[in-house]
This record gives structure tokens, C-alpha cells and sequence, in this order.
């Protein structure tokens, strides 16, 4: 995610801050030394930090879980809104997608208890709670009780509508149900707008952001949905320009200029794929090193994907590492052709509007 900095790596998984997150915290402390003086605007610091701490924890239990079914977690990014794990891909059975949903608010349970037996703190009367009065570790109870209270809304994507989503798809198939679960979802989203115009404008925000990430989703499941029994071959352009890593980048732009590519695969002197040089990494390249560079300092590590590979499963690996494009290699292991969302994005507006249109290439 653009705008965001790494603050460390756990068991494979790059922890990134928004820098969002740092301008809120900045405006609390701010806010608060003004009201309070010096100790006000660090206790309440300190209290924004303890309580992304739980959100990470929260985040983690997602990613342990899905680990568990083999699914890897490259990042998760935590934002004034909550943290956002980038899945490599959803779980393919619904029972599995329950699990890796329903885990994050767990650990938010067992904190939650975790603090009512260290601290003796009792649960009854815990939202008629005086905040002013409130201590540190009654404030952390009452965040924990409602951060899972406000995750189980089956409002799709949040944890409580993939929980909608996963027993829908039990009788009703993944398509389907995420098409359901996203209407939904998106209902709430349009309550949560409507609360926060009439009492916090924070549910606005959640609200618009709810309504984008859950036709996101469905756009996902639909392109999912379309790309049954076809192929990266079916999909693929032809790689256009080849260039090589050991080749000054000057070549890589005079390429750019000569013709509408935008991503192009770089070889090594066996000829076998070294990685992916795209437009903006050679514009980079060109403003931070000049043109005399080697075009292998510049590309990206390709994972190239096959063209007898399903298409549903290279876009999910795709929109899992957040590239846009990737190359297509053949059974020898050489270029083949390149894959990117943009094509694919076509062939849906194609399909969308001549159903049933022949994407199979021979």
C-alpha cells in the first residue's frame, strides 16, 4: 500500500504504518496537550499505541490462521480505521474462510479476559463506563469488547461479513454468496454514512470504505466466476519487447518510447526470465541513476506464472503480491507472453456486455 512504512517484519509478514496513522496520532497528542498539558497528551499516546497493538495482535490471528491452510500474509498495514492483512489469496472451502474470520476477534476475546483476570476488572457495567475516570487497562477492556463486538457487523469485508460470506457459500456456492454478502455489506455501509452525517463523522469514513472494499470483492468473485476453464494462455499478450539484464537502461526507454508496452520481461544471458521491468520502476530508475545503468538494477524479481496455469488462479496471485502484470513463461521455461490486470480487466468489460464471448485461444 502506497503512503505506508515499514516498521518491522514477523515470521514472513512486513508490519507497515500508514502515514495517516502517524498524522492522527500527532493531532491526538496535539489535541490533548493543549486541553491537558504534557501528561494528558502522553497518556492519551500511549493508550492510541496500546490499542494498535491490539489491533496488530487482532490482524495476526488472522494471518496465523490462514497459515494454517497454507495461505501466506506478505504484509498487513495498519491504518487510523484498523489494520488491513493482505491475504495472498482467500481460503478456496468456505469452512476454511470461517476460521481464518472468526480468528481475529478471538484474540481480542482473550485480551479482553486476559485483562479482566490480571486487573480484577468486571465486564457488568462496562459501557455505562465514566472514560474520564476510567483507568488504562478499563479502557483497553472496554476497545477489546468493542472491537469485537464491531468486527462480527455482517457487513462484507469486515470479519463478521466474510463469517456471512463463508456460511452462505455452504449452500450457495462462493459467486453467489459473494454477491449476497457484498449487497449487505454495502447496506450497512449506507447506515454507517447515515449515523455518522447524524452523530460521527468517523462512521463516514468507515462507511465509504466498507461500500468500496466490498465491490471490490465482487468484482473479484465475478471475475473469478468468469475465468472458470480459462487459461493464462487465454488471457496473455505476446511479450513484445524482450530485453536483457545486462543492457543499459537506455535501451529500456528507447523501447518505451518506440511502442505502447508498458511492462516488459528481461532475460539473462541464458535466455531464461530474470525478472520484469515496467514503466514507472524505468522512470525511477532513469531520474535516481541515469541511463548508463544496468537494466537488471532496476527490474523486479519476476515469479513468472505458466500458460497452462487457470486464470483465476494467477489473478489471485496477482492481486495477492499487488502487481499489475507478470510474465508468462512456456514449458522451456522462455517468455511466453505477459499477463497484466489491465487485460484481464477487458476481458471482463467484453464479457459483460456479450456474455458467453470465446476467449479460448488454440
Amino acid at each position: 500500500m502506497g503512503w505506508s512504512l515499514s516498521i518491522g517484519r514477523i515470521a514472513g509478514t512486513d508490519i507497515r504504518l500508514h502515514v495517516t496513522f502517524l498524522l492522527f496520532l500527532a493531532w491526538i497528542g496535539f489535541a490533548d496537550y493543549m486541553a491537558g498539558g504534557p501528561a494528558a497528551a502522553i497518556e492519551s499516546v500511549v493508550f492510541i499505541v496500546l490499542v494498535f497493538l491490539c489491533v496488530t495482535l487482532h490482524e495476526f490471528g488472522h494471518i496465523a490462521m490462514a497459515r494454517r491452510f497454507g495461505i501466506r500474509t506478505p504484509q498487513v498495514v495498519l491504518t487510523p480505521i484498523g489494520g488491513i492483512a493482505r491475504l495472498e489469496r482467500m481460503p478456496d472451502k468456505p469452512r476454511e474462510e470461517l476460521l481464518v474470520a472468526i480468528a481475529g476477534p478471538l484474540v481480542n476475546v482473550v485480551i479482553a479476559l486476559l485483562l479482566m483476570a490480571v486487573f480484577g476488572l468486571p465486564l457488568q457495567g462496562l459501557m455505562t463506563l465514566d472514560l474520564g475516570q476510567a483507568s488504562l487497562a478499563e479502557r483497553l477492556l472496554l476497545v477489546n469488547v468493542m472491537l469485537v463486538a464491531f468486527n462480527l457487523i455482517p457487513a462484507f469485508p469486515m470479519d463478521g461479513g466474510r463469517v456471512l460470506r463463508a456460511l452462505l457459500a455452504m449452500k450457495l456456492g462462493a459467486s453467489r454468496a459473494t454477491a449476497l454478502a457484498a449487497r449487505i455489506g454495502q447496506g450497512f455501509a449506507a447506515l454507517f454514512v447515515l449515523l455518522g452525517l447524524i452523530s460521527n463523522p468517523f462512521l463516514v469514513l468507515i462507511g465509504v470504505f466498507i461500500y468500496l472494499a466490498a465491490g471490490t470483492e465482487a468484482r473479484t468473485a465475478a471475475f473469478t466466476g468468469f475465468a472458470a476453464g480459462l487459461t493464462v494462455k487465454d488471457a496473455m499478450e505476446p511479450p513484445g519487447t524482450v530485453l536483457q539484464d545486462s543492457q543499459p537502461l537506455s535501451v529500456a526507454i528507447e523501447a518505451l518510447l518506440a511502442s505502447p508496452q508498458k511492462e516488459f520481461p528481461v532475460i539473462g544471458a541464458d535466455g531464461r526470465v530474470t525478472g520484469l521491468l515496467d514503466r514507472d520502476a524505468m522512470i525511477v530508475a532513469l531520474r535516481d541513476t541515469g541511463d548508463r545503468g544496468p537494466i537488471g538494477a532496476a527490474m523486479r524479481v519476476s515469479k513468472p506464472l505458466f500458460a497452462g496455469q487457470p486464470l483465476a488462479e494467477a489473478f489471485t496471485s496477482l492481486r495477492g503480491r499487488g502487481v499489475r502484470a507478470e510474465i508468462v513463461v512456456d514449458a522451456t521455461g522462455h517468455v511466453a507472453g505477459v499477463l497484466s490486470s489491465e487485460n484481464m480487466a477487458e476481458m471482463m468489460l467484453i464479457n459483460s456486455i456479450r456474455p458467453g464471448w470465446r476467449f479460448r485461444r488454440s
